[in-house]
């Protein structure tokens, strides 16, 4: 199996074009290289970035040396690159430049449950930069980001509503601890406390195991 490690940043406008890029390859060669695995690693373009971000403009001037009108026209050209691989990116909305400490925190740990589902985050984080122009720092953000995308994955509900008809008392006992705490998940509570979530995936990895 081939195994692809895609390193970036939620808020480079690059990395959005080359994921796009990778989906549009893979989906041409698939039949070629068989099964692939990809995984997103953290890189943050600006790690001293305070927790107000800064004007996105006054930002790249100074660390690229570059008027506002050639950042413009710079952006623009990267909006229509973007919108060609089918990344729906609206430059005018990126107001801002954010610290993406928490993004990346938030993106590992959807990468325990798997790739699906760290995939899923990190596009959904990649939209709601490029194409919204949301904060990737604030909490709410990424609690309304992450929640519908792997906090309920199909496969955490599917186990918690198997028939356990016959099957060995130790499974049926996991399966009830999994019940109660796909129940706490589906209240959606805040995505960087763990308890409920560090639990369940406890329990769906011993279920999963059990070949239930």
């Amino acid at each position: 199996m081939m195994q692809i490690e895609f390193v970036s940043d939620i808020v480079c406008p690059w990395c959005a074009i080359g994921l796009a890029s990778l989906d549009q390859a893979l989906a041409q060669v698939g039949p070629e290289i068989g099964p692939v695995s990809l995984r997103f690693q953290p890189f943050e373009l600006n790690p001293q970035m305070p927790p107000e971000g800064e004007e996105i403009a006054e930002h790249l001037s100074r660390k690229y040396g570059r008027t506002r009108e050639e950042l413009a026209g710079a952006a623009q050209m990267i909006q229509q690159r973007a919108e060609g691989l089918g990344f729906p990116m609206r430059t005018a909305n990126r107001t801002r430049i954010w610290n993406t400490f928490d993004g990346h925190r938030l993106l590992h740990w959807a990468g325990t449950v798997g790739e699906a589902p760290q995939k899923a985050l990190k596009q959904a984080l990649l939209l709601a930069y490029h194409r919204d122009g949301l904060n990737p720092a604030d909490p709410a953000v990424l609690q309304d980001t992450a929640h519908p995308l792997w906090l309920l994955t199909d496969r955490l509900v599917a186990l918690s509503q198997l028939d356990l008809a016959g099957q060995a008392p130790g499974k049926i006992a996991l399966h009830q601890r999994l019940r109660p705490l796909v129940d706490a998940l589906q209240r959606a509570p805040q995505p960087l406390q763990s308890r409920h979530y560090e639990q369940a995936r406890v329990h769906l990895e011993r279920l999963a195991n059990a070949s239930l």
